[in-house]
This record gives structure tokens, C-alpha cells and sequence, in this order.
């Protein structure tokens, strides 16, 4: 008996379960009932229905990907999304992440609610002051087409790109593969990862390796807002993973907006003040990386944190982070995560 299709028969509810959700779609309520009937029957081997029944669920999952992503996605029936969702389990398809709830929480950084350029500029750019910006990029498609890991499968699921092993970069276990998204996709976010190591698409130029997915995002403005004239190039970067992968705190050399779409990150700050208060690494390639762990600070070892101001807050889905140059961040998803940095001088 084939051991794929004996566990995605238990991924399929009953018909009984169903019957009312497909009640008044014909092409759904055929295609299901054909499929579940199949996969009770897996106990008698050798039935030839197996490739056609593949073949429909497959061609009912593609036909409501479609509804689902023409339109907004607020304007699709439910009963569009719920016979995608149970089609996706009669494929063995990746899962459609709930949309995290927003919380209350400390922010140790000023907020501002979709500030304008002139306040951005004043009071983040020219101040030097990290911000946490509210509300500024609610328009991004991203923000709803991404929670959809399948959507993210079919447009970039074949293209190879470097992914870092280890939840670190700073240990000496850390390592870097190239690999399919697809198979990175599955491995981290599909069934049961309890005994998968933790692999990070980090700092990645993500956007110009599949411009399909630009288009569910935009540069914010405040990347106009500039030292140079006329204003360089803004190096965009995705951040990709599953809960508990950990940037240690370290600081970039140019102006930097990170961008949340899915997921939340607990973050930690530092002013560059701080630097020798921090310890940083002594060779070149870590020198903007710290030796600290700065979720668990070890002051017998490092007795200089003590002088450290530290700010903490809670990344969270649509919310922007200002970090200005040299401002040193430790960074933990407390999520599975897909976050998108925006860098400029």
C-alpha cells in the first residue's frame, strides 16, 4: 500500500464533514466526494482511479488558487478558501498560516502612526532616533498573499537560493547550503519539525532573483529621505524562517526600515555609544557582531553591559522598524516569520 497516500488520507475530513461547504459548487462537490471515496478504498490495492484522482485534486486546488488571488482577498467566498483549504490537504500541500492577532506590549522606541516624510525626517532620520512606524505599509498585497505558503511554492518554488543552517550565524555550528525554496518551504514549515534543524533565508536579495514577488511589496518613501544627492540605491533583503531563528546583536553601516509581513520578532537595541560596551567580536568578518547573547546577559563574563541602555519591543505583522546606521539589534522570531529590510545611505 502506498505510505504517502495512507497519510494524506488522514489529512482529508469526512464527507459528512464537507457536504454542506460544496453544497453549491458542482466541479468541487464531484472532485471531493470522487477523492475521498478513493482514499477509503486504499485497502484494495492496485486501483486505477489513483492518477485521476491526483490529477482533479490537484486541478481543483489550481482552479481556487485562482478565485483566491484575482481580486482582492477580503471579496472571496468562503467557501472558495475552504474548499482550497481541503483540497490542500488531498494534495499534501503546504499550510495556510493564520494571521497573527496583535498584542499589547512594551515599546522601549518612539511609535508614529504612517508619519509624513518632513516628520520621518525630523524626528527619525535627522534625530538619529529608532522608530517604530505604525500603519505604513497596509497597502503591501504581501501582507495576505504571503500568509498562503503554497502562493509563495508556485511563484519561487523551484529557484535555489543560499540558506543559512543553525538558528546563529555567530556559533560554530552555523553552516550555509544552497537548496530549492520548495524543499526549504516543506522542511520548515510542513509537518512535523520537531527534530529539523533550524535553517534561515537570511539577508537575501530575494526580489531581484524573482521580481514577481516585488510586486507584492513597494520601497517605502522614507528611503527618499537621504545623505546623498542624488539619493543611491536602496539594497532590498528578505528574511525568511520558522520560529527561533536568532540575527545575535550586530549593527549594519547604512539606514535600515525592517519591514514585517508575517510573523513577529523580539527585538533589542543598542546605541552605537555602546560599542565598546558590547564586545565585539575581534576578527573582521564578526567586527559588527557582538560576543554577548543579549536575550540572556551574562554579566560575570561581561561586566561592561552594565553600562548598556537597552531597548526592547515586539515586531508585529505590518509594523515597520527604523534602525539608523550603527545602531546595534538582536533580532528573535517568535513566529514562523517572513520580514523585508530596506537598506539606504
Amino acid at each position: 500500500m502506498d505510505s504517502e497516500l495512507l497519510k494524506l488520507s488522514k489529512l482529508l475530513p469526512r464527507w459528512v464533514d464537507i457536504e454542506s461547504v460544496v453544497q453549491n459548487e458542482i466541479e468541487a462537490r464531484y472532485i471531493l466526494k470522487k477523492t475521498i471515496d478513493f482514499m477509503e478504498k486504499l485497502n484494495s490495492r492496485g486501483d486505477s482511479q489513483e492518477e485521476e484522482t491526483r490529477y482533479l485534486i490537484d486541478a481543483l486546488v489550481d482552479r481556487n488558487w485562482e478565485r483566491i488571488h484575482t481580486g482582492h482577498f477580503s471579496k472571496v467566498p468562503l467557501s472558495t478558501r475552504k474548499i482550497y483549504a481541503i483540497g490542500l490537504g488531498g494534495s499534501g500541500t503546504l499550510p495556510i498560516l493564520e494571521p497573527l492577532k496583535r498584542i499589547s506590549c512594551t515599546c522601549d522606541v518612539p511609535q508614529l502612526e504612517a508619519p509624513s516624510l518632513k516628520e520621518f525626517q525630523t524626528k527619525c532620520f535627522q534625530a538619529g532616533q529608532p522608530t517604530l512606524l505604525l500603519n505604513t505599509i497596509q497597502h503591501w498585497p504581501a501582507l495576505i498573499k504571503w500568509l498562503d505558503l503554497n502562493y509563495l511554492l508556485q511563484v519561487a518554488g523551484n529557484r535555489t537560493v543560499p540558506i543559512e543552517i543553525g538558528s546563529n550565524y555567530a556559533s560554530e555550528e552555523w553552516s550555509q547550503q544552497l537548496v530549492k525554496i520548495c524543499d526549504f518551504l516543506s522542511r520548515q514549515f510542513a509537518g512535523d519539525k520537531s527534530n529539523q534543524e533550524i535553517e534561515y533565508l537570511a539577508q537575501h536579495e530575494l526580489f531581484s532573483q524573482i521580481p514577481a514577488l516585488k510586486k507584492d511589496i513597494s520601497i517605502p518613501d522614507y528611503c527618499s529621505i537621504s545623505n546623498e544627492d542624488p539619493p543611491g540605491d536602496v539594497d532590498i533583503k528578505a528574511w525568511l524562517g520558522p520560529a527561533g531563528t536568532i540575527s545575535p546583536m550586530h549593527y549594519d553601516p547604512k539606514h535600515n526600515i525592517l519591514c514585517q509581513v508575517f510573523g513577529s520578532k523580539r527585538i533589542i537595541l543598542a546605541a552605537p555609544a555602546d560599542t565598546d560596551n558590547l564586545y565585539p567580536h575581534e576578527s573582521e568578518f564578526l567586527s559588527n557582531t557582538s560576543r554577548i547573547d543579549a536575550a540572556h546577559l551574562d554579566l560575570d563574563t561581561y561586566p561592561l553591559l552594565e553600562r548598556v541602555k537597552f531597548y526592547e519591543l515586539l515586531l508585529q505583522p505590518g509594523d515597520c522598524l527604523y534602525m539608523p546606521p550603527k545602531w546595534w539589534h538582536y533580532v528573535r522570531s517568535e513566529a514562523p516569520s517572513f520580514s523585508v529590510s530596506f537598506w539606504w545611505e
